[in-house]
């Protein structure tokens, strides 16, 4: 299991972000070093139907890329929200998802968030230690 830990302030806004996209869905950037996030990058929502799906800005993606290369924060995972679903990984999800061991954080407006790392067995659950 991956040793994860997460500030409040990244908790915060994630669930912040979650709340001020309903009735879309939310979706950012985990950033950090090792297995510790410190940043949550929110990003748009370009998906044809953001109130069912998320699909985070390429450009975005490819900016976090060059930062990570140039010696800056890693883009450790994927955050998104179900604005009228679950904090667990949805069937599109599941489809969707790299299987890269990248962490992805599915938040819901209510404030709950379930923590997951997706590789090759799919999707697996993970309890971060949430630091000040």
């Amino acid at each position: 299991m991956l040793d994860l830990s997460v500030t409040r302030t990244v908790i915060d806004a994630m669930t912040a972000a979650a709340g001020m996209a309903v009735p879309d869905e939310a979706c950012g950037l985990l950033l950090g070093q090792g297995g510790h996030i410190d940043a949550f990058r929110p990003t748009a929502n370009v998906a044809p139907d953001p109130a069912r799906h998320f699909e985070i800005d390429p450009a975005a993606l490819i900016a976090a890329h060059k930062v990570e290369r140039a010696g800056g924060k890693r883009l450790i995972g994927f955050f998104h929200s179900h604005p009228t679903g679950l904090p667990e990984p949805s069937a599109t999800d599941r489809a969707q998802a790299a299987r890269d061991g990248r962490v992805w954080a599915i938040a819901t407006p209510d404030g709950a968030i379930g923590w997951f790392v997706s590789d090759v067995a799919g999707f697996m659950p993970l309890v971060p230690q949430i630091l000040p």
